[in-house]
């Protein structure tokens, strides 16, 4: 039952036919979706690309801006914090930075020319600006580990990506508070058996959450079932989703790199993996076919998320927590989302 934007009442249903109610799904990372780049777009933008977040059946979820100029971020932030006062569609939990301080031996999508060094004071000047919650950089860049310690203290969940980084240094970026990997093995220093690198640190600990783009693409089905294996519990689904999320193969943008679509791969001219146009419901119900429960499975996608940036409350469906859930069929396709009490179709 729901009543006044909370859950009320959590219970079996005796309505005809079997569908599962599920908390709404959380997505850390989403560069744009449904023809809407986050980094370039309006407010009135925000509120075209809601629908269709609601339809893949998130709730709530954090625009993601690509490493850019100073000015570019500037701007894009300022329309994020509008489009957060609005409060229409699903939740904006904040900002994730993805860069500038990223590693150019592993930029990914990056344009290079766009990284720098860590700076506290660019930092602050970007965390001023809009509502930034969230961070991934490179922690072996000069700077980054002081860095780290400082956006910890501003209440700034940081990731590690993008990133040569050895397993040491991987641990000393743990140790200072970074939380989480930004989706394991793509764009950042290989697994070697005497070089585990940052994936090799992340899997090792407990206090770390896993982030994962489980799309077929990415990752390739073993590499996928053995991080969710070794990250039981700690496993995150994210989209990366770009503009081309929902919208036929062609040629797209990712803040302001030019991406082609193709087969359900996104990449950059020279053939460069470049986000993606996976959905999280679609993410859920791959993880599913890999051998996850369902339980786990949504949990990888609704409480992991949720609690690394400290929404705990909107992971879980209990009597008192907001009303922001999924209703899936026996496929696991979207019949309905629920966003603060309000329903929309699916």
């Amino acid at each position: 039952m729901v009543a006044g934007g909370l859950v009320r009442q959590v219970g079996v249903g005796g309505g005809q036919g079997r569908s599962l109610a599920v908390p709404g799904f959380v997505d850390l990372q989403v560069n744009g979706f449904a023809g809407v780049d986050f980094l370039g777009a309006d407010v009135a933008a925000y509120g075209e690309v809601g629908g269709a977040l609601l339809r893949s059946g998130v709730t709530a979820f954090q625009p993601t801006f690509i490493s850019s100029p100073p000015g570019a971020y500037l701007a894009a932030l300022d329309v994020a914090g509008r489009a957060q006062s609005t409060a229409v569609g699903p939740r904006l939990l904040g900002v994730h930075l993805e860069g500038p301080f990223l590693s150019p031996q592993f930029a990914g999508a990056h344009d290079p020319a766009h990284l720098v060094d860590p700076q506290v004071d660019l930092a602050d000047r970007l965390c001023d600006a809009g509502p930034v919650r969230y961070m991934t950089l490179a922690p072996e860049r000069p700077g980054a580990l002081d860095l780290i310690a400082h956006l910890v203290a501003r209440g700034i969940t940081v990731a590690v990506g993008h990133t040569d980084a050895d397993a040491p240094t991987a641990h000393a970026a743990f140790d200072r508070g970074a939380r989480a990997v930004t989706h394991i093995h793509n764009a950042q220093r290989r697994w070697r058996a005497r070089d585990p690198g940052v994936a090799g640190a992340a899997l090792a600990r407990r206090d770390v959450v896993v982030q994962a783009i489980v799309d077929g693409v990415h990752l390739a089905p073993e590499t996928t079932l053995a991080a969710f294996l070794a990250a039981r519990g700690r496993f995150a689904l994210v989209t990366d989703a770009i503009e081309a999320a929902g919208l036929p193969d062609g040629r797209y943008r990712l803040g302001d790199r030019d991406v082609t679509v193709n087969g359900g791969a996104a990449r950059l001219a020279d053939g460069t993996l470049a986000g993606s146009v996976l959905s999280m419901d679609a993410a859920v119900r791959n993880l599913v076919a890999l051998g996850a429960t369902i339980v786990e499975a949504v949990e990888a996608a609704t409480r992991v998320p949720a609690g690394l940036v400290g929404r705990p409350e909107l992971g879980t469906l209990r009597p008192g927590t907001p009303a922001d859930l999924v209703v899936l069929d026996d496929d696991l396709l979207v019949q309905r989302t629920v966003v603060r009490g309000e329903e929309h179709a699916g």
